[in-house]
């Protein structure tokens, strides 16, 4: 190549790295420079970073134009920027055929060097004229009737060249295979695993010398696969390709006489072992080879029949041990992206919902996925194979067939289960009962196993294990089960309850504990393994309820308790501790699904069974009196829950002491009992006084610290105290999530509180996009109609209205109260806080008219319900006052601001944000009426402002 040297950034698809390679070693042979990620950047390099870098340093970027370069998906962002942004500098060369239609349109116009198709010393000239540009000859142009093909020795070009470390890359593209190839066909159906193909390539290419890969993985994860996969996209990068069966160690040497005579080293008259040890001298001599030991189980037994040299070891193996001889690498299924693409090659037609489904269900097991999907393309349907896939698991995966697979998963499974309990009993009988229990995706089960067991299922590749911890494939269970008789199950049922039963997660309102509760929670529904009728489990089955209903999991922890109730009243009747406590925590997970009414009577129903039986002061009966007072609260009936709270709090003070965690429990609910109220400076003394003990007995990062902290923030805006409540709740939301994570109802219970505060401060922007996240987490957790996510709602609305964004308000806030209405009735405050805002976003609209009705009607429903001097009555009453003022009935609206603003002097105080915005509304009305004297006086001779203001709850 001719022309001043340049810098060069390669874009290309991963599919292509081979073309990227062979670009890269030209360019840079010829004198340029070249930026190419597998060459110069390192594990953990920030990938934008270093993008940003070498597009910085290029004059150009070469783009290697094919089918993959353009699928949907395969851009990143920053990479389509800097491609897309840079059209002036970008010389695209095609590697593949493509339409126009494939070609983005922005790129589309761009003048392309075609380089597949050719031999490669014309490549290497189109790509010296896509980087150079055209020339006219200086002399008469070759005969075109083709050359023999080479490739220049010395670099030709400007300057000295640098050419990447390693011998020179082949042109990609070649359909011929090495003479000394013994590789079965392609796999047409391979898809996906794009990555782990890239990687292996990257890191074979890393090697000094002989580079060693193993790639393990439990059975049907498409070990062979890969391997085969690999042997035929590189074909044209070697100069051997030998597979060799490995699964019989000592059949090796037999394997590697026949290559050792192919390559001529082997003597007819010596033994297999001689010869073979002459072909490994043979490849110690020689590059570009590849062997692939497929199967392989006993690293001991391979090592000593490990080729080295300038050559490439691959091996397939179930077995993970392998680090001391080879570079591992493990595999683990598809990802959901890889199954669905896979699934959507093999079956014509099929919907999108049902790949999902069949996916899911098939747990993204490679080889799972290719029976599936031979079965279905021989007339079954999608859902007839997902109901016998639940129905018969077993005969099932028996059947199909799944290209490039040796044997059915059924097989594959009973086979190596086979050998493992023949080899090691115990083993084997671990594997049965882990067939029983739940497979827990993505973590590994953290029951504790003897490890003289585990590392048999390990080798086996029947499990995945992680110190103790043992983690197998759903479908894998599903198969051992099916080969296990009735006596061996129930004798299994039985060893499960036993090793259920002493487990010991710890506390289960700990976060601390939580990961081995979810664990042992799983195993304990397992829909195929009942202990809900074992006496030595009821115990555990209570905690793990009460673990459920903690870490912010109602609606597992309803279908858990229901069974347990039901079972257990069989078993011992309506009034037995175990059963009560039980509906105790059925009717608190009910009402943290937000069915309120439903919660009602299994909570009354427990509580009077307790006082019955246990009288009013145990503390089994104060926990019923606890959660009934919340009850009530959430359907509106303050007055009750008020007095049920200060009796339950006095009894538990008498009965725990200050400093028990119940008796916490109960001062925080009588804190928040006196909040709706309105009588918020006594709330707020409790909520501080409980935040300081929580703190003190449980810890600064224990759920009911955070609790306690979030209401102490919320206090602080409910007496006036914004920027102190600011504080208060960044640090709170700071804590939760990373204690609680941020879907917990406890997180987001103070998010939504910070975004109420912001709101409140007049931060719209943020505390719109806090309220947004927190809506879209509510209604993914509890659904639309949860009283969480209506409040979520309510505080958008306003939030949107705050913003000027008030068609979007009203629309929020017509539909919230919609909802309300028809969830908790015309007078539960609730309903009542979003007709007040609907009457707001009314007015704002200039229908004074409506928004007056609306306003008289919640008033009179507050006055009621609140009575005349709550905080909630006084806003109403002062929007009311507004839109009279609005309507110009502005004596009338001058007599309520004076009722108002004196109440409100007197409950909140005069530095009240409420007080301070009825002052001004006052003056307001004041100056409308001719009082500018009066006006002024009441401002302390601070002009007012001229528009009266409505206040949002």
């Amino acid at each position: 190549m001719t022309g001043t040297a340049q810098r060069f950034f390669i874009s290309y698809a991963g599919v292509d790295r081979q073309w990227a390679e062979w670009v890269g070693w030209h360019l840079e042979r010829s004198g340029h420079q070249v930026r190419l990620d597998v060459w110069d950047w390192r594990t953990g390099d920030d990938f934008v970073e270093r993008m940003d870098e070498a597009l910085a340093q290029s004059d150009a970027v070469v783009a290697l134009f094919s089918k993959s370069y353009f699928e949907p998906g395969r851009w990143t962002r920053e990479e389509w920027s800097a491609v897309v942004g840079r059209r002036e500098r970008l010389i695209p060369v095609a590697v593949e055929p493509f339409t126009d239609a494939e070609v983005p349109p922005l790129l589309a116009t761009k003048v392309r060097k075609n380089l597949y198709a050719l031999d490669e010393t014309s490549a290497i000239a189109a790509l010296r004229e896509a980087v150079d540009g055209g020339r006219r000859p200086s002399a008469a142009p070759a005969f075109p009737g083709g050359g023999a093909p080479g490739v220049p020795d010395e670099p030709v070009g400007p300057g000295e060249a640098v050419v990447p470390d390693g011998p020179r890359p082949r042109l990609p593209g070649s359909t011929e295979r090495p003479e000394l190839w013994n590789v079965r066909p392609a796999n047409r159906d391979f898809s996906g695993r794009e990555a782990e193909i890239e990687r292996l390539r990257a890191g074979l290419l890393r090697g000094r010398r002989s580079a060693v890969y193993t790639l393990h993985g439990m059975g049907g994860f498409g070990k062979t696969q890969i391997a085969l996969e690999y042997a035929h996209r590189f074909a044209d990068q070697y100069d051997l390709v030998w597979w060799i069966d490995a699964e019989q160690s000592d059949q090796i040497p037999v394997h590697y006489t026949e290559l050792a005579d192919r390559v001529g080293v082997a003597v007819a008259e010596a033994g297999a072992e001689l010869n073979a040890r002459a072909l490994l001298r043979y490849l110690r001599r020689q590059s570009r080879w590849l062997v692939i030991l497929d199967n392989a189980e006993d690293p001991e037994q391979i090592e000593p029949w490990l080729p080295e040299g300038q050559g490439h070891v691959l091996i397939t193996s179930r077995n993970p041990n392998w680090r001391r001889i080879a570079q591992p690498m493990a595999l683990d299924v598809f990802t959901r992206a890889d199954s669905l693409a896979y699934l959507r090659s093999r079956i014509e037609g099929i919907a999108e919902e049902q790949t999902e489904l069949l996916a899911k269900d098939l747990g993204d097991l490679p080889l799972a996925l290719a029976q599936a999907a031979g079965v279905i393309e021989n007339g079954m349907t999608v859902d007839r194979y997902r109901r016998l896939l639940t129905e018969n698991t077993g005969r099932i995966l028996r059947e199909g067939e799944a290209p490039g697979y040796s044997a059915s998963l059924e097989a594959a499974v009973s086979i190596a289960a086979g050998r493992l309990a023949d080899r090691h009993p115990e083993a084997g009988a671990l594997l049965r009962l882990a067939a029983f229990l739940a497979t827990i995706p993505g973590d590994p089960d953290d029951l504790m196993w003897p490890q003289a067991a585990l590392e048999p299922l390990r080798r086996y590749g029947l499990a995945r294990i992680d110190g103790e911890a043992l983690q197998i494939h759903r479908l894998t269970q599903a198969v051992l089960r099916d080969h296990v008789t009735p006596e061996q199950t129930r004798a299994i049922h039985d060893d499960a309850a036993a090793v259920l039963a002493v487990v010991a997660p710890g506390d289960p309102q700990s976060p601390v504990s939580w990961p081995l509760w979810a664990t042992l929670t799983s195993h304990l529904t397992a829909q195929h393994i009942g202990v809900r009728d074992r006496a030595e489990l009821r115990a555990t089955l209570l905690d793990a309820v009460h673990f459920l209903i903690r870490s912010g999991r109602p609606r597992t922890a309803v279908e858990l308790a229901t069974g347990l109730r039901e079972v257990w009243t069989t078993q011992s009747g309506p009034d037995d501790l175990d059963v009560l406590s039980c509906t105790q925590y059925l009717g608190h997970a009910t009402s943290d699904l937000g069915d309120m009414w439903a919660a009602r009577p299994i909570i009354e129903d427990a509580f009077a069974r307790r006082r019955r039986t246990l009288g009013d002061d145990h503390p089994d009966t104060l926990k019923s009196a606890n959660d009934l007072a919340a009850i009530l609260g959430g359907l509106g009936e303050y007055a009750e829950s008020h007095r049920m709270d200060e009796e339950t709090f006095a009894r538990r003070r008498e009965v725990l002491g200050e400093d028990h965690p119940e008796t916490f429990q109960s001062a925080n609910n009588l804190a928040a009992s006196l909040r709706v109220l309105g009588d918020y400076a006594p709330a707020l003394r409790m909520d501080e006084d409980t935040f300081a003990r929580r703190r003190r007995v449980l810890g600064e990062d224990h759920p009911d610290t955070l609790q306690s902290a979030t209401n102490v923030g919320g206090g602080l805006a409910d007496v006036g105290k914004l920027p102190e409540s600011r504080h208060t709740l960044e640090d709170t939301v700071a804590r939760c999530r990373r204690t609680l994570g941020d879907d917990h109802y406890a997180t987001l219970a103070a998010v939504s509180r910070l975004a109420s505060t912001l709101f409140a401060l007049g931060e719209y922007e943020e505390a719109r996009r806090l309220h947004e996240d927190i809506l879209a987490r509510r209604r993914r957790l509890v659904g639309d109609d949860h009283h969480d996510t209506l409040t979520s709602v309510n505080g958008l609305a306003s939030t949107l209205h705050g913003l000027g964004e008030y068609e979007e308000a009203r629309r929020l806030h017509e539909d919230n109260l919609a909802r309300r209405r028809r969830l908790f009735g015309d007078d539960h405050p609730d309903t009542c806080t979003s007709a007040l805002n609907l009457a707001v976003s009314l007015h704002s609209a200039g229908r004074y008219a409506e928004a007056r009705l609306m306003d008289e009607d919640t008033l009179a429903r507050r006055r009621r319900a609140l009575g005349d001097d709550h905080p909630d009555t006084l806003r109403t009453a002062e929007n009311l006052a507004v839109t009279l003022h609005a309507l110009r009935h502005h004596s009338e609206a001058v007599r309520l601001l004076e009722d108002t603003r004196a109440r409100q002097r007197r409950v909140l105080g005069d530095d009240h944000p409420d007080t301070q915005r009825a002052t001004r509304n006052l003056a307001n009305a004041y100056i409308s009426v001719g009082k500018k004297f009066k006006a002024q006086q009441l401002m302390a001779k601070k002009k007012p402002k001229r528009r009266l203001g409505r206040k949002s709850r």
